[in-house]
């Protein structure tokens, strides 16, 4: 059913062409209509430009602002449960703000990406190959969908329950409207405001994973064409070597992509790792001590979109660490035995360059992998018992 209205989901057969750049096309879409690539039309670069500049200036700026004038202006008014609930939401949001921003920043880097993908592409001719090209794309969409579906669910649970309450779900300042007496305007208003929120929060946790996919994806194509090499009896010394030789191309031009997106990559997930144990710590307080059922569960629903910002790509990230690992495994358990020195001399300098992991760092600080993520995951504990030791929920309570 989900494949029907998203058929880029669903791995495409080896008749139909299938490039790698083809794993970014619902998170293309998604970015074009917030403004943050280019008009394929360029007649329409100042209109698209305006509407870049209207966007940025609305989520970027205006909106965490709102929710901090609200603060300011009715903070007697929250109830504790109200409050963590805003606040949880409020940190987030200037949260995304920054790492959205390195997203859009990077638009050119990831074009030069997308174009380096193209080239390792063009070695992409045997049917396995082929084969593993399509399954990734369409996993990297798939993957895409199912954070739409999830970071939606929040709003969807969240805004009824709260209507039906006559209560607003997220406490926004909108000028020239008072909140209470035009109580459905303004929800209408933080409803649509709140999702166009997630759905740019959305284009900065899916990037990095997606993007990341692909790295993975010529990585496990490139063991297997190292596991082959010499493996077919006939040929000449020097049609071997040439294979190597393009071996370490393709090595090559995966250590350019992965550098091509460090600076968008590092800057993004650094934000999202200050943010996961701070947006947490909020959200386990007010799960164990303010929530009624109904808002307990689209608490829990909203601290699982948070921990799905950094533990995919982080998990992918040590998966890729280790395959780094197999790389030089591969090589070095093919068939060279029996090759001339020129194919051995290659063969150690190549054995060499494999032996050092593809790693990202975080803000040039942090390593991006398991156990950092679970690292900061474990300040949501600390600020949790903190609040126990003290009793401090009991005071608001």
């Amino acid at each position: 059913m989900l494949s029907k209205l998203f058929p880029h989901i669903k791995e495409k057969s080896l008749d139909e062409r299938v490039k790698s750049r083809d794993a970014f096309i619902y998170l293309d879409r998604v970015m074009w209509s917030m403004g943050w690539t280019e008009p394929e039309n360029k007649r329409w670069s100042m209109v698209y430009s305006l509407w870049s500049a209207f966007m940025v200036i609305l989520m970027f700026i205006l909106l965490p602002i709102s929710i901090t004038i609200e603060y300011l202006q009715r903070f007697k008014s929250f109830s504790a449960g109200e409050f963590l609930s805003s606040l949880e939401i409020g940190v987030n949001m200037y949260g995304s703000s920054f790492k959205c921003a390195f997203t859009m920043i990077g638009y050119k880097k990831r074009q030069e990406a997308k174009r380096l993908l193209d080239q390792l592409d063009k070695r992409c001719v045997r049917d396995e190959e082929r084969s593993t090209v399509h399954r990734y794309v369409a996993l990297a969409n798939f993957f895409d969908i199912m954070y739409h579906i999830f970071y939606t669910s929040f709003v969807v649970m969240n805004f009824p329950y709260f209507l039906m309450q006559g209560r607003h779900a997220w406490r926004m300042y909108f000028p020239l409207i008072d909140s209470d007496e035009q109580f459905f305007i303004s929800s209408i208003a933080e409803c649509m405001l709140m999702t166009w929120c997630i759905y740019m929060d959305l284009c900065s946790d899916v990037c990095p994973l997606v993007s990341m996919m692909m790295a993975r994806c010529h990585i496990t194509i490139l063991k297997n064409r190292l596991k082959n090499l010499r493996s077919e009896p006939g040929k000449h010394e020097d049609e071997y070597l040439e294979a190597l030789t393009k071996c370490i191309q393709d090595h090559r031009l995966i250590l350019d992509y992965v550098n091509a997106l460090r600076p968008v990559l590092s800057g993004t997930i650094f934000v999202e790792f200050l943010l996961i144990g701070t947006v947490l710590g909020l959200s386990m307080i007010n799960l164990m001590f303010f929530s009624t059922f109904w808002t307990g569960v689209a608490t829990c629903l909203f601290m699982f979109d948070v921990s799905m910002e950094t533990f995919p790509f982080c998990y992918l990230c040590n998966m890729i660490i280790d395959d780094c690992q197999e790389l030089s495994d591969c090589l070095f358990q093919s068939n060279w035995t029996t090759a001339d020195r020129r194919y051995k001399s290659t063969m150690v300098f190549f054995l060499h360059n494999l032996q050092q992991p593809i790693m990202l760092t975080a803000g040039g600080v942090f390593p991006i992998c398991m156990q950092t993520n679970l690292a900061m995951v474990k300040l949501a504990f600390s600020v949790v018992t903190i609040m126990k030791q003290f009793n401090i929920a009991e005071k608001f309570q």
